[in-house]
């Protein structure tokens, strides 16, 4: 094994875990020992600190690198219309609950990332309506504010959509010419459907109203411990209409918080109504 260009001990290790953990509910095992050097370890050759010991007492008091430091932390692996079967459910759930209440909808994509699972929501939004305004506006966050710049600017590498049909990358994307050939970049009536912001999902105040017509939550969970994701639960049952719909990743299961969410589908949850008088 090579020799670390910094010190690195498993106490270094373990004061990360429990100040990503506070902050964020990120649970990180000892095998992610690896990933959080490396990460962190660039953090360490940008401030020109010597040692992890001299970078995490800095943290204390520097929020700028705070945010520096939760962002280099959390994962951004996402794709347009990634797990392609949860888009026609949410097409035909959004145009019945439409129907039926006859006024605008919102949904959610908690862990937007760079911004393809909302702008994905939006394009699909678009479709099912047949409109470039459908009644539908989609609130987009995340708790890393690089990933929140990338996604509200909405320009991506060409080989990001090379796996889309071409009739729709011809209709919601803009090719770019010149010096940003090779690139593309979101057309702007999908992207005025999608409102970012930075959001932690741990923060004690939770600023947006309710009633969601969906909520993505997807490959979310798989970061916290069970009695994290059951407190998201239930922080996520109250916003949803009752016949909302929660989306959560493959890997993800519910079956802790069966007495709020229940199965509807292939990763596709519905609330469980709350018996008359209870409160939350």
């Amino acid at each position: 094994m090579h020799e670390r260009e910094f010190p690195f001990t498993s106490h270094d290790f373990e004061r990360i875990r429990k100040l990503i953990y506070t902050y964020a509910g990120i649970s990180l095992h000892a095998g992610k020992a690896d990933m959080v050097y490396s990460r962190i370890t660039r953090r360490l050759r940008a401030t020109g600190l010597r040692s992890f010991e001299d970078y995490l007492e800095r943290l204390v008091s520097d929020a700028e690198e705070w945010q520096h430091f939760v962002n280099s932390l959390t994962t951004n692996l996402t794709s347009f219309f990634r797990e392609s079967h949860h888009f026609p459910i949410l097409a035909e759930h959004v145009q019945t609950l439409h129907a039926q209440t006859r006024r605008p909808l919102k949904l959610w994509s908690t862990a937007c990332s760079t911004g393809e699972e909302p702008y994905s929501m939006a394009m699909t939004m678009i479709d099912t309506f047949g409109s470039w305004s459908p009644p539908v506006r989609i609130l987009a966050t995340d708790l890393d504010t690089n990933v929140l710049e990338q996604a509200q600017a909405g320009v991506y590498s060409a080989e990001r959509v090379e796996r889309l049909p071409r009739d729709l990358v011809r209709r919601f994307f803009l090719r770019g010419r010149g010096t940003n050939a090779g690139m593309v970049r979101v057309n702007p009536a999908v992207r005025a459907l999608v409102r970012f912001r930075p959001f932690n999902l741990l923060q004690t105040q939770w600023p947006m109203q309710g009633p969601f017509a969906a909520v993505f939550c997807r490959n979310v969970l798989i970061y916290f411990d069970k009695p994290t994701q059951y407190r998201l639960m239930q922080r996520l049952h109250p916003l949803l209409y009752p016949q909302g719909l929660l989306f959560v990743g493959h890997s993800e299961s519910l079956l802790h918080a069966a007495d709020l969410f229940r199965p509807r589908g292939q990763t596709v949850c519905i609330p469980v109504a709350r018996p008359s008088g209870r409160t939350r």
